[in-house]
């Protein structure tokens, strides 16, 4: 029995070998069949002639339900890309284009918007030409002269304004921050746009989305939502710098201060600032025009009622009823003629001073190592190339922000310090009690390609305070005469000097 197992054994191998050899050549014998061989590719689709051919993802809101043609224009009969964008205008909201396109519907509008401030950007062009001693005012901006390398105090205030200061206007569609990059012209409010991308063609009601898009910055408008810049270097910043990308929607981290009690109790930039003051056809509104009892008050605004001897705000996004309180403390009939709203209820205000400009045509930024961040975005993307990138230089070119063409040279911006809490309080010219800002507390100079001086620490016509209206409305401290009390003791003096001078 044993003999026979050990014999077992020893044939099993023998016997195991032509099955496995069997296996193996019928394994060798198996070609698998490509994939593509057995698949059938899908039909192609013929393409449809016409705009929606190709965009037909593009969904329009029920006021816009028009053909493609009759904003963007172009051949809507054919599917070849050429021809179908003959006579093609990408950006029909442009000022360039508006009274044709949107003007077709809108002729009142375009009208009244194009005289606005928001498109004229007259006021600001004028202080800062001003302050400098620049004349005579100019109607728009595109007034502003466009010269080559400034020769003069002038034509330096000229660049610096042209291709510095004037990022926000409607012709441009901003710096490339993810939520500051806009449309233009009409665009720049109606439309949404996110990381230079339109988000939809439904057009609405601007947000403050679309405000903020222009009026960041340590700017009105960005002091509404509590926000307030760091400082450009990257030691003041939070979080700390690093070589590491991360998302600064401004182009600059915010410091996150108190918010206006209006938006915290939910109104939006459009609940007080109508197309009335917009388009420059109606005053400024002023706080009295609402906080006013109800039987004294004819509402400004067309979205405030008076109700049961109640002025009621009905927001113009969300749709609700906001009761407005009344002005009932006695220090509004004491002090109303005297002293504005702000001085006392301004919980801070914008107070970065002096700011330097400095126009540079040097290829050296190793100075700027710590200063990249430039709130502009043209101005980081040269710094952080030049400084950190193996690929070649960029030129030291800045856009002219109007023409759209680049120019020699680089404006860099800084600050001697950038502060909130102390608001700066004096007696505007009318004789009345402000809260007042360093709008024009600038300083300009420039230098060649040698990093000598051309123009060294220019200054304007006085010390660039100015009144404005701090969009930081909070309830007034229990000492709030104690921020303007020494005004109205100089006010006081200077009234009885002034009687003793002309004897009355």
């Amino acid at each position: 029995m044993r003999d026979n197992f050990i014999i077992l054994i020893a044939v099993w191998p023998i016997l195991l070998l032509p099955a496995l050899v069997g296996c193996r050549g019928e394994e060798e014998k198996i070609v698998p069949v490509p994939a593509q061989e057995t698949a059938q590719a899908p039909p192609v689709k013929p393409r449809l002639p016409g705009c929606k051919g190709c965009h037909g993802a593009v969904q329009l809101d029920n006021n816009h339900n028009l053909s493609c043609l009759d904003c963007h224009l172009g051949n809507n009969d054919t599917s070849d890309k050429e021809l179908a964008h003959k006579g093609f205008i990408a950006d029909p909201a442009n000022p360039v284009n508006m009274a044709v396109t949107c003007g077709k519907c809108h002729a009142d509008q375009i009208e009244s918007c194009s005289q606005s401030l928001h498109f004229t950007v007259q006021k600001p062009v004028n202080l800062v030409r001003s302050h400098f001693g620049i004349e005579p005012p100019l109607a728009d901006l595109t007034e502003i002269p466009e010269n080559g390398r400034p020769q003069n105090k002038a034509q330096l205030v000229d660049d610096m304004l042209r291709r510095r200061c004037l990022r926000c206007h409607v012709y441009t569609a901003g710096d490339s921050y993810p939520y500051v990059q806009r449309g233009t012209g009409c665009a720049a409010c109606h439309l949404q746009f996110t990381d230079s991308k339109l988000e939809s063609h439904s057009f609405i009601l601007p947000k403050e989305r679309q405000c903020l898009s222009c009026h960041y910055g340590n700017h009105v408008g960005a002091d509404f939502l509590g926000m307030y810049e760091h400082d450009y270097n990257w030691e003041y910043r939070t979080p700390y710098t690093t070589r590491q990308p991360f998302m600064r929607p401004y182009g600059v981290e915010l410091h996150q201060l108190v918010s206006d009690i209006h938006q915290q109790r939910g109104l939006t930039c459009l609940d007080c600032h109508n197309k009335g003051e917009m388009s420059g056809r109606q005053n400024p509104i002023r706080c009295e025009d609402c906080h006013s009892p109800a039987h004294d008050t004819v509402p400004i605004l067309t979205n405030v009622r008076v109700e049961a001897d109640q002025l009621i705000l009905q927001g113009r996004i969300d749709g609700k009823d906001h009761p407005i309180p009344p002005l009932t403390h006695p220090a509004h009939a004491k002090y109303n003629d005297r002293v504005a709203c702000q001085v006392c209820h301004a919980q801070w205000a914008f107070n970065d001073r002096p700011t330097h400009l400095l126009l540079s045509y040097t290829d050296d930024v190793d100075p700027w190592d710590r200063l990249t961040v430039q709130s502009s975005s043209h101005v980081e993307t040269f710094l952080e190339h030049n400084l950190y990138s193996m690929e070649d230089e960029l030129d030291t070119t800045m856009p002219d922000s109007i023409s759209g063409q680049s120019k020699a040279g680089i404006w860099y911006m800084g600050y001697g310090m950038r502060r909130w809490e102390d608001i700066l309080i004096r007696r505007d010219v009318d004789g009345i009690i402000k809260v007042f800002r360093p709008i024009l507390d600038l300083r300009l100079s420039a230098v060649d390609e040698d990093d000598e001086g051309i123009f060294d620490n220019l200054k304007g016509n006085s010390d660039g305070l100015l009144p404005y209206t701090p969009h930081t409305t909070g309830p007034a401290g229990l000492f709030y005469e104690r921020r303007f009390f020494h005004l109205l003791e100089a006010t006081a003096a200077e009234a009885v000097q002034e009687s003793r001078e002309t004897g009355r």
